[in-house]
């Protein structure tokens, strides 16, 4: 996984519409009460709570001990795991994950966790960042951490595949592909560019001194002015998400 530190507070302050955009990905689950589904990059338990409100006995794991701890805090199980590595074999009925597999950048990996850690017939169920996700905020972070001296090709932190790249990996770990769709979905972000960047880029940010910091995200901000500000001010991020279901045969 990437170095990437997390706030549950600031996170749902400035990116609290993640958990309220996953209803599409979490309606494509069907009927979950009574088996166990496994929340693979759980974040603060919005969407996990949701699911146990289905009826499901449901896990949370995440990367981040701060986001685990939110989300046993709502009263749901969660544990600090690796998404790399899942210590679960054969064990849930279905993986759910949104907005959590882009960060890991060993995907073949993870897919195969996934694999291991579903039942024979389980369901994977996820949304993530697609081909072309975030492509002018990433464009705008590696010219501006070009100019403050960084590597950006060493810094990246997000893996964005395409439909047929992802097809192909489900299926080389054992899946079949049952769904696969590439969503564009510009999202307002009501805490402006300036929240995002401080809530998403923090494995840019950890390579600069603290003096840096604000420099840089300005002038990534500036940047981005002239594609993703309207002109009264508001702010957007071009998303693009790439939404799958996957069975373990």
């Amino acid at each position: 996984m990437t170095s990437q530190s997390w706030n549950p507070e600031l996170y749902q302050h400035h990116a609290g519409f993640v958990a309220r955009l996953g209803g599409a990905v979490l309606d494509l689950l069907g009927p979950v009460a009574g088996q166990e589904v496994l929340d693979l990059g759980c974040g603060d338990g919005v969407l996990t709570e949701r699911l146990q409100s289905m009826g499901a006995r449901v896990l949370g794991v995440d990367g981040s001990p701060a986001m685990v701890a939110a989300t046993r805090a709502r009263g749901i199980p969660a544990e600090v795991a690796d998404g790399h590595a899942l210590p679960y074999a054969d064990r849930f009925d279905a993986v759910f994950s949104n907005a959590a597999l882009h960060w890991m950048t060993r995907p073949d990996e993870v897919l195969g966790s996934v694999h291991r850690a579903l039942r024979p017939g389980g369901r994977f169920v996820a949304e993530m960042g697609g081909h072309g996700n975030v492509a002018a905020e990433v464009v705008a972070l590696h010219v501006a951490a070009a100019e403050f001296g960084l590597e950006p090709g060493q810094i990246h932190p997000w893996y964005f595949p395409s439909p047929a790249e992802q097809a192909g990996r489900l299926q080389r770990v054992g899946f079949t592909v049952q769904q696969m769709k590439l969503i564009p979905r510009p999202t307002p972000l009501p805490t402006g560019m300036l929240g995002w960047l401080h809530t998403f880029a923090g494995p840019y940010l950890r390579h600069l001194s603290q003096d840096q910091a604000l420099p840089f995200l300005r002038r990534v901000e500036a940047l981005l002015a002239p594609a993703l500000r309207d002109g009264q001010g508001n702010w957007s991020a071009d998303y693009v998400r790439l939404r799958f279901v996957a069975l373990k045969g």
